[in-house]
């Protein structure tokens, strides 16, 4: 994957940047060789319309999207709004990663697991590993190399 071609990817969010959501970009910034797009823009809050322009503004952002990341902690909070993303993501095809909530204070839902294509910690190489999996069906076959004095 090179620069000129990011994987695009939408990170669920109730129009607010919570904790979370910001850490799933640290990480992702913390891989030197991964180039990814965000197409989830929670600073786009319709300025009218109600619910319905919320639900279609989150339509354009996961249509333009290659893999849809689920936080598991706002499902727990926000589970109504984070289903209907992940309904949207399902319906247009595009693959669904969770990412367990942070921490381990609680589990993933097995609702939620039952739905995603997988199921990740935070653990930076299994986030873009999960990603390039799901996104563009790469390989990610790895070995790590240990040395020893």
């Amino acid at each position: 994957m090179a620069q000129d071609n990011p994987i695009r990817v939408f990170v669920t969010h109730t129009f607010t940047e919570t904790d979370d959501y910001l850490r799933v970009f640290e990480f992702l910034e913390s891989v030197d060789t991964f180039f990814y797009l965000n197409t989830s823009k929670p600073e786009n809050v319709p300025e009218s319309g109600g619910m319905e322009a919320i639900k279609d503004e989150l339509i354009l952002q996961i249509k333009e999207c290659e893999a849809v990341i689920v936080l598991a902690s706002l499902y727990a909070e926000e589970g109504d709004l984070v289903s209907y993303q992940m309904d949207v993501a399902e319906a247009n095809e595009k693959p669904l990663i969770v990412i367990r909530p942070f921490g381990g204070i609680m589990e993933t839902s097995p609702e939620l697991v039952e739905r995603v294509k997988e199921h990740v910690e935070w653990n930076e190489r299994e986030m873009v590993d999960a990603i390039k999996r799901q996104a563009r069906l790469e390989e990610t076959s790895r070995w790590d190399v240990v040395d020893f004095p």
